[in-house]
């Protein structure tokens, strides 16, 4: 090596973001078994399909479900990685947030594997629901103001902390939104997370001087 070769740098978020990013893949399959379902308006048809496709429904919830419990941990380990200051702290936030919201989701989702025609006729009680999503949604603008407090590009930050006050007014003028809007959202974050290099610092390099 020379001593003219740019600096390598790390990806210390690289483990956390990998998390994320599979686990939003596997809710996003997960949800996708007899996807159909989701958009068909009348109960009496998505009670037929959801009883046509039941074993492939009930697995899609399971997926969901380790999905929905993973996805936390990702930002657990993000939060981790970051060295301190108050983007740490935001960024343990917004874990803590969805670590609280995502049981309470795995409870939808056990309800939807469970009970066919009390999802196909939207019956049952949708605070468990509203309470995942708010929660989502704060840990969302959490996450947001945290991302803009490290060095990661602008757009990452921008996104999410934008995405939450849009998502709450939404869920607040329908009393509902479709999930995947937040997994979208992190499953961006968790792809520039794994991109993300940090240069070392001088002091950090291990290359070697010429010998004069």
């Amino acid at each position: 090596m020379n001593g003219n070769q740019p600096l390598q740098g790390n990806k210390p978020y690289q483990k956390a973001g990998a998390v994320i990013v599979a686990a939003g893949a596997c809710w996003g399959l997960g949800i996708s078994f007899v996807g159909n379902v989701h958009a068909t308006r009348d109960p009496a048809t998505r009670l037929a399909m959801l009883e046509r496709h039941r074993g492939l429904w009930v697995a899609g919830q399971f997926l969901a479900a380790a999905g929905t419990m993973a996805v936390p941990v990702g930002f657990v380990r993000f939060a981790h990685a970051i060295r301190s200051g108050p983007a740490k702290s935001l960024a343990a936030g917004a874990a803590a947030a969805l670590l609280a919201g995502a049981p309470l989701f795995v409870v939808a989702l056990a309800d939807r594997a469970s009970d066919l025609e009390g999802f196909a006729h939207r019956r049952g009680s949708n605070w468990p629901y509203l309470t995942y999503s708010g929660l989502h949604i704060a840990g969302l603008a959490a996450l947001g103001a945290g991302l803009l407090l490290t060095p990661l590009k602008p757009w990452t930050g921008i996104t999410a902390a934008a995405s939450a006050p849009l998502f709450g007014a939404i869920l607040a003028g329908t009393k509902d939104i479709p999930p995947f809007v937040f997994y979208l959202v992190e499953t961006a974050v968790g792809v520039q997370l794994m991109r993300y290099e940090e240069p070392l610092a001088p002091s950090e390099d291990h290359t070697y001087a010429p010998r004069r």
